[in-house]
């Protein structure tokens, strides 16, 4: 049985969030990787819409487990609640269908706090974060100082660590003329949060080891996309995890070998949210309406998403250092009714050509975008479920990317429902 890698092939809402509602059918176990609740999936089924940003997205379906790994950075509130929003819609979580990896590290508000700082402080300059403490809590990993879910077993040891990070927090909040946080408060804060985390901590890696020997099906669930990965994407301007495919052994515990296709979910066009280059950004009436079209605002924020056209040259290369061995198609229908498409093809950087997106950040800022012209199509995808049911010049459309990113469309969507999918390679099958 195959264990399938979910990730993003672009700078992420590329509908991860229904991609792997839609696989979880077929499997067992589906295990958050990577990423914190700066990153939301929407899933809507039968109507209802679920909008998740800590939940791995097989929480909606009954009978799967779901994993937090530890490459996942947890805001404990922000679970709570975010469990307490989904059980109102009648989704039941409990500690026997949704595990924790206790060696997560924790998001704090001091997390938060610092966050919001320096995004303030940077003016102009800022990265464009979300504010929710996700950079901040992978620093303090890194830096060996975090707190971690198995801390909130024992709160003996607990009030020491908390002064331990608030050695390096407080110097930082010094220097830009804000207060130091108060250990005792931090730590009452902490331990009564507590009670309600613990019965969902497990070894993660263990169980999911006993998961694969027992012959179940495992689905690794990426958030955001590769394009805002901290090595491969589009640095400073990126999130502060991997979140390219080979860290879903990395995150959850559990060996490369494992790992047995990797399905990268693809805009058929492109989005982007916060700062950063975006050589096929729209600034016309064609990008305007790919945003009404397509609902382009944040799960999580709200913001509204910069549009452009298919940028071939970032998917092929993200589908290159994320080992994705086919793509799923999303929001075909939002291109419905253009005369004629773009897609680009390859970039002009200082009068040369060239086919990849360079890792400079200011040659990031100076190449543009070359494009080739295709024909669209008057006719509505929405809904379509067979290729039968796709205009010719759709299908054409779909296939000229297929060449261009030089990898085979394994699903497509064409619409937010579940079912509203086209079939062409089960990875579960591969």
């Amino acid at each position: 049985m195959a264990n399938v890698v979910v990730v993003g092939s672009q700078w992420g809402d590329e509908g991860k969030g229904k991609i792997v509602d839609w696989l979880s059918e077929r499997a067992d176990v589906v295990a958050r990787f990577q990423g914190g609740h700066n990153a939301g999936h929407t899933l809507v089924i039968d109507g209802v819409t679920y909008k998740l940003s800590s939940l791995p997205s097989g929480v909606v379906r009954g009978g799967k487990m779901s994993v937090i790994g530890n490459g996942v950075v947890l805001d404990p509130w922000a679970l709570m609640a975010e469990i307490a929003s989904i059980t109102e819609k009648g989704v039941e979580i409990t500690h026997d269908n949704l595990k924790i990896a206790e060696n997560t590290t924790l998001i704090l508000p001091v997390h938060s706090q610092l966050d919001q700082l320096r995004e303030k402080a940077a003016g102009k300059n800022k990265i464009g974060t979300t504010g929710r403490g996700i950079g901040p809590a992978y620093e303090d990993k890194v830096g060996r100082r975090s707190i971690r879910a198995m801390d909130l077993q024992n709160l003996d040891s607990l009030r020491a660590k908390i002064d331990k990070l608030l050695v390096h927090h407080n110097i930082l909040r010094r220097g830009m003329g804000e207060p130091e946080v108060n250990g005792d408060e931090l730590y009452e804060k902490v331990a009564a949060i507590a009670p309600s985390i613990t019965p969902y901590i497990e070894p993660v890696w263990k169980l999911l080891d006993e998961q694969r020997k027992a012959g179940k099906r495992i689905l690794f669930e990426g958030a955001q996309g590769a394009l805002l990965d901290i090595d491969h994407g589009t640095y400073p301007y990126v999130t502060s995890s991997n979140t390219v495919a080979a860290n879903a052994a990395t995150g959850c515990g559990i060996g490369p070998g494992a790992l047995d296709y990797v399905l990268g979910i693809t805009k058929a066009y492109t989005t982007r949210v916060g700062e950063g280059p975006f050589p096929a950004e729209l600034f016309d009436e064609d990008g305007k309406r790919l945003g009404e079209r397509g609902h382009e605002f944040g799960t999580v924020t709200g913001r509204q998403r910069r549009c452009g056209w298919f940028d071939a040259c970032l998917v092929r290369q993200m589908i290159k250092v994320s080992g994705i061995n086919g793509i799923a198609l999303t929001k075909l229908d939002v291109l419905d009714g253009f005369s004629e498409l773009k897609v680009c093809v390859a970039y002009d950087l200082d009068g040369e050509r060239i086919d990849y997106f360079p890792a400079s950040q200011g040659a990031q800022a100076r190449v543009k975008p070359i494009y080739e012209t295709v024909p669209g199509w008057s006719q509505s995808t929405e809904g379509a479920r067979s290729w039968a049911d796709l205009p010719a010049e759709a299908v054409k459309y779909v296939r000229r990317i297929e060449e261009l990113i030089e990898c085979p469309v394994a699903m497509l969507s064409t619409s937010p429902e579940r079912e509203d999918t086209i079939l062409v390679t089960d990875p579960f099958e591969d």
